[in-house]
């Protein structure tokens, strides 16, 4: 089992679900691909540096401390791959 940390940027323009039921939702889907959450934060609404879309100026910044199978990275990229409401996800091993 090694240790990862998922950073996800949320979309959550049009979306009727709350910061937190989206958090609720990746948890599950990380606990059922085997993951062991340690701790999940909800960061906040931050400015992107960069501005690729003038109407998505900023975004909400979630991060999820977990353990997990080298594979579970992949299943968690496949399952939110056509998900609207992440606009950005970055897994990073963190040993």
């Amino acid at each position: 089992m090694r240790k990862y940390t998922a950073s996800f940027i949320l979309d959550m323009r049009g979306c009727p679900d709350t910061v937190d039921a989206v958090m609720k939702r990746l948890s599950g889907i990380i606990t059922d691909l085997g993951g062991k959450i340690e701790a999940a934060e909800n960061l906040g609404q931050k400015n992107f540096e960069r501005v690729v879309n003038k109407n998505f100026p900023s975004g909400m910044y979630v991060q999820f401390l977990f353990e997990g199978v080298p594979s579970i990275a992949e299943g968690i990229r496949a399952k939110l791959r056509l998900d609207k409401t992440i606009n950005r996800l970055l897994i990073e091993s963190t040993r």
